[in-house]
Parts: C-alpha cells; structure tokens; sequence
C-alpha cells in the first residue's frame, strides 16, 4: 500500500466548537453546492423504533437558538414525520455536499418551535407556498393530482386578498443536538472523522473516529 503525503498524516478538522465549524462548512457549501445545500436528510423513528428518511430543508441554525442551540426546519405536523417526531421526539440528520466531498450527521432529541417563531417564518413565504401549506393534508392519501390542483384553487380562492393565516398543523422543529459528526474525503480512502459528544454540564468533547 502506498502511504499518504505527509501533509495528509495532520487532523483536518479541528477540535473546535462544534457550531463554528459547521457555520464554516455550511457557508462553504453555500458557496459551491450548485443546489440546495440547505438540503438535509432527516430520519425519524416511530415509537416502536421503525425508521423513516426524507429529505428537508434547514431553515435556521445556531448555538443561540434556545437551550444547547439547534438546527430548525418546517413541515405539516400531521404528516408522516410531524407525527413520528410527535410521538417519538428524537432525530438524525445527514448534510452530504458532493461538492465538497464532506458530510456532517447530528443527532439528538425534538421540540416544536415557539408559535411566533413558526407565524414569522410561515409570513415570509411565498403566497403559493401559504396556500399550498392549506391545501396540501401532507402524507395523505390522494385520489388523483386533478383533485389536489382543485384544492388549491379553492383554497387560493377563500384568500384571495388579505394575508394567509398559518394553519395550525403548520409548524417547525428544532434538532437539538447531542451529537454532532463531521467527515470529510481523504486520499486513499482514508477518510477523517470528528465526533462532538455534549457533555452533561455543558460544551462538548469529541474525537476523531477510524473511518
């Protein structure tokens, strides 16, 4: 086996504040990724640990944004995963930029976001999206594509002036996160892992992990 250079024996990743280094890589993708590298794959289980997968879209992040800080997206809460993570408030994400052929996977537990934090973001949509959000009962089965475009007209119909109120359905989510594992390609498929675990005082502690 040929060795690698000797610039490739040194950590890549930092032992770092965990939400630094992902505002670094994050502001990275944003700047390479051609599409959505606000694109995340969350999981979710249901309470008898069956797992679901499906991609969302990170709507905001931070250390500050309430206790041990989080990672914010949107959805329906009666869809399939509204009501896993109802039911089971734990959860897993996965940011993979092919572009820069790192990844970055958290993990940890669920709370809804505060009503006036979801009426802010659900005001700055769209007016197609708002409605869509009305029309749309998420994960439920549909006749026919005809029957939810009628939907929508009646519904952009009943709000044809004035704002569009949030549905009470419509919420957001914050992860959490009480792990955080960022990896990234090295030559030779030999990879380089770092894993932030929280510590139960607060701050965190982390490793690098064999690829």
């Amino acid at each position: 086996m040929r060795l690698p250079m000797d610039d490739q024996q040194h950590d890549a990743i930092p032992d770092a504040e965990p939400f630094d280094l992902f505002g670094e890589w994050f502001a990275l993708a944003r700047g390479k990724e051609p599409n959505d590298p606000e694109a995340v794959a969350l999981a979710t289980a249901t309470p008898e640990a069956a797992p679901s997968v499906r991609m969302v879209l990170l709507k905001d992040w931070g250390a500050a944004l309430g206790e041990g800080g989080g990672f914010v997206f949107y959805t329906n809460g009666h869809s399939r995963k509204g009501g896993e993570l109802h039911a089971n408030p734990q959860a897993a994400m996965l940011f993979h930029w092919k572009s820069l052929r790192r990844q970055i996977r958290i993990e940890g537990r669920i709370e809804e976001v505060p009503a006036d934090m979801a009426d802010a973001y659900f005001a700055s949509r769209s007016r197609d999206s708002q409605i869509g959000a009305h029309a749309s009962d998420q994960s439920a089965p549909l006749g026919s594509r005809a029957e939810f475009l009628a939907r929508i007209a009646r519904t952009g119909a009943r709000y044809l002036v004035g704002s569009v109120p949030r549905p009470p359905h419509w919420t957001g989510f914050r992860l959490i996160p009480q792990a955080i594992e960022f990896w990234m390609d090295r030559p030779f498929r030999l990879h380089e892992r770092r894993r932030f675990e929280r510590l139960a005082g607060g701050g965190w502690t982390s490793s690098l992990l064999y690829p």
